[in-house]
């Protein structure tokens, strides 16, 4: 009798855990390879001097996540979607085009980091594990149900840990790191100013707001729940409180992750003369000298780990906007059969992404293209979520509050400067 009193209480404390979801997955995901690379060079670079950015840039993602997520579940319906019923296909159109391109890049880049990885490893080459990864990626995102393909996701975050355990296995002088987080030193350096504004736009990027928008949507399909919060306001509170918990911890767990992979390379590389990273595979093969084969071994294995949860993401996130959009179903809960369009566009991006890796296109410049190409959609974007989510016609009573508008709109200018000053750079 005790040990099942025992059992239902462990439960209940441990039963928030099951409520975590999209806003999980979806900050896990934000350090893909392609990020790993650029927290890497920050690191490297930079020591310990990067490490604030972390917590500058949690509250704004925090603001326009929960924008994302709130949109999604108040309406019932994917961002696209409401964005087409918002705006002229002209304004939207372009962004959903630049992001499919951006995502596809994207997955070309985390593929590649992961099978550079992999042969680090282990044996073969890196071309075979390209085709292994994407195949891999693909056919568990067609054949696998919604509600087990989540779990999969959810047990994929857990790969991330592996930075964390890397950090215990160097030496690292703690009073430089705290001097580093809360006292930066801030320099006007062009190389400087451009890794910052790559560490703002590797955080904060557009496929995470798609993806959170169309988990809450499937979430609530999951769960058989009513379209509209509108149609079941008794349920709102707990719904909304569900998604400010799941996207504050979600993304916290992402900037705690990026903030650890910084301060690996910034006390391993950066005092060993090792500055110019230009992937996380380069990241981990620099640390095996220095730091040792076990602090080498969990850096390559987080990155197959969380290259395997980013690749779906970025799949899926291009497949809700263009499906959306086409107005044609989006959802992996349905059928291949019952959703071509949909799954079409996860394997067409996917298989894309293999193929880049097996042309002659240099990937540093296709992820530097990336990067501008989401710094470039990111910013109309956020303005265009943040005018929805203040729009009683679309959210009723549900309206974004002053709170995340405050959030969402610095989280906004942010971007728009860091934009602004990447185009004013490249000019000089």
């Amino acid at each position: 009798m005790a040990t099942k009193r025992s059992t239902v209480k462990s439960n209940k404390r441990f039963a928030w855990l099951k409520k975590l979801g999209p806003g999980l997955i979806t900050g896990a995901a934000d350090d893909d390879p392609s990020g790993i690379a650029t927290y890497s060079q920050a690191g490297a670079q930079y020591g310990f001097g990067v490490l604030w950015t972390m917590f500058f840039t949690y509250p704004l993602m925090v603001g326009i996540q929960v924008v994302s997520a709130r949109i999604g579940v108040v309406t019932g319906r994917g961002l696209a979607d409401n964005m087409r019923r918002s705006y002229p296909l002209a304004v939207t159109l372009p962004l959903v085009l630049l992001l499919l391109i951006a995502n596809t890049i994207n997955i070309a880049a985390d593929i590649d980091a992961m099978a550079d990885a992999m042969e680090l490893v282990g044996a073969g080459t890196s071309h075979i594990y390209s085709v292994a990864f994407g195949m891999g990626c693909l056919l568990l995102q067609i054949f696998i149900p919604y509600e087990r393909y989540v779990r999969i996701l959810k047990w994929l975050t857990l790969s991330l840990f592996a930075y964390v355990g890397t950090v215990f296995a160097v030496d690292v002088p703690w009073h430089k790191v705290i001097a580093g987080t809360l006292l930066p030193h801030l320099k006007t350096q062009s190389d400087y100013v451009l890794l910052v504004v790559g560490i703002f736009g590797t955080t904060i990027s557009p496929y995470l707001f798609f993806w959170q928008a169309g988990q809450e949507v499937e979430d609530k399909r999951a769960r058989n729940a009513r379209a509209h919060l509108s149609d079941a306001p008794e349920n709102a509170a707990k719904h909304l409180k569900r998604i400010k918990w799941d996207t504050v911890i979600g993304m916290g767990f992402s900037n705690l992750i990026a903030f650890f992979i910084m301060l690996t390379t910034a006390a391993t590389l950066y005092p060993a003369g090792i500055h110019d990273i230009q992937t996380s595979a380069q990241a981990a093969e620099a640390l095996r000298p220095i730091a040792g084969e076990f602090a080498f071994a969990m850096f390559a294995a987080g990155i197959i780990g969380t290259g395997l949860l980013a690749v779906p993401v970025l799949a899926g996130s291009a497949a809700y906007a263009v499906a959306e959009l086409m107005r044609k179903p989006a959802s992996l809960s349905l059928k291949p059969a019952a959703a071509k369009h949909f799954y079409a566009i996860i394997a067409i991006s996917t298989m894309l992404g293999v193929i880049l890796d097996f042309t002659s296109i240099n990937p540093i410049k296709a992820l530097l293209w990336s990067a501008v190409i989401n710094g470039i959609v990111a910013v109309p974007l956020m303005a265009a979520l943040m005018h929805m989510g203040a729009q009683p016609s679309l959210m009723g009573r549900f309206v974004i509050g002053q709170r995340m508008k405050i959030l969402g709109w610095l989280a906004t200018a942010v971007m728009a400067a860091a934009v602004l000053t990447l185009s004013i750079i490249s000019l000089i």
